[in-house]
């Protein structure tokens, strides 16, 4: 297999990439501004140790992934792109929509593809739960929700809603099939006066669908929980448990009738799924990508629509501020 895949960014998250690249047989170079671990990387796995600017000018690196601060996004996937590569770029896609549409239409411009890290969007079991959801397995949605909960890692330069929550509203856009038409945020700010740490994202969707996602890196213990409540069965997808119960259907039903509410509960049932590393999976659609076999499942404007909750989310908060200190 041709090893044309550079990563840059090899910290925290990126040397999950390297090792997964490296496992799937296209790791062609790493890079990062720590020397020392980039050296180490590319001596562990036999590859270039390149400078950003190396791996543009490489002939032989067809796509980057980068796993840098988020505020480099944009600035590096452009660069990339320019060079004639394929760009995967880790969550959130950028700072802000004008980022986001100069990303998109410089891949447009120059034939390149542009993926960005939704990762939950290539879990086995989301991917289960979608097609229940889109059989019509739990009838008309009413309502979805999303914890993702733990103590730490604490970022300071991002917040909370912007470092945790893409995951989430990426799988709920997804479920719903469209964008809600108000957000709101609400956000306690513990450690930084500036920085939120916990924080709840409120969604209306035109359907009448309302959903709503908590984050917090504060919290006692860890909680990666997706619920979809329907009209006629509830799907709860809970990443914290052991594969076999990770996805579960309640086949409860929930119906007014003659002006009345009829509820009617039936034992849950553990949908079997089978198991694959979600990170691998996503990485192996990137090498797809980059030969041609198939398009984003997560592309730029994916990307974009995640981003305009963000922004908007982070939107409500500033209005809010602006509120309360108008009443003070």
């Amino acid at each position: 297999m041709k090893k044309n895949i550079a990563v840059v960014g090899c910290g925290h998250w990126g040397k999950n990439l390297v090792r997964n690249f490296a496992e799937l047989g296209v790791l062609g170079a790493v890079c990062d501004p720590n020397k020392e671990l980039a050296e180490s990387y590319a001596n562990q796995y036999q590859v270039n140790n390149l400078s950003f600017d190396d791996v543009l000018s490489t002939s032989n690196i067809d796509g980057v992934v980068l796993a840098v601060p988020a505020p480099l996004h944009a600035e590096m996937a452009i660069a990339a792109m320019k060079s004639g590569n394929h760009v995967y770029v880790e969550k959130p896609l950028a700072m802000n929509a004008a980022e986001a549409r100069d990303m998109i239409q410089v891949a447009e411009q120059n034939n390149s593809q542009l993926m960005v890290g939704h990762l939950l969007q290539y879990h086995p079991v989301f991917r289960e739960l979608l097609h229940h959801v889109n059989a019509g397995q739990v009838g008309a949605l009413s309502y979805i929700y999303s914890n993702r909960l733990s103590f730490g890692k604490v970022r300071t330069e991002e917040d909370v809603i912007w470092s945790f929550a893409p995951h989430d509203i990426s799988m709920i856009l997804s479920l719903t099939n469209q964008e809600p038409i108000a957000v709101r945020a609400e956000t306690a700010n513990i450690l930084h006066p500036n920085i939120a740490d916990t924080a709840t994202i409120h969604m209306g969707f035109s359907s009448g669908v309302k959903a709503h996602v908590a984050v917090s890196w504060l919290h006692p213990f860890k909680e990666q929980k997706l619920v979809v409540v329907g009209n006629e069965g509830m799907l709860v997808f809970d990443d914290t448990k052991s594969w076999d119960q990770k996805l579960a259907l309640y086949p409860h039903s929930a119906k007014t009738i003659e002006s009345q509410p009829v509820l009617k509960k039936a034992d849950v049932e553990f949908i079997k799924v089978p198991e694959y590393e979600p990170l691998r999976a996503e990485c192996a659609h990137f090498v797809s990508v980059v030969s041609g076999e198939e398009k984003p499942l997560t592309d730029g404007y994916e990307g974009l629509r995640v981003l305009n909750v963000l922004s908007a989310a982070t939107e409500s908060l500033q209005l809010s501020e602006q509120g309360e200190g108008k009443s003070k």
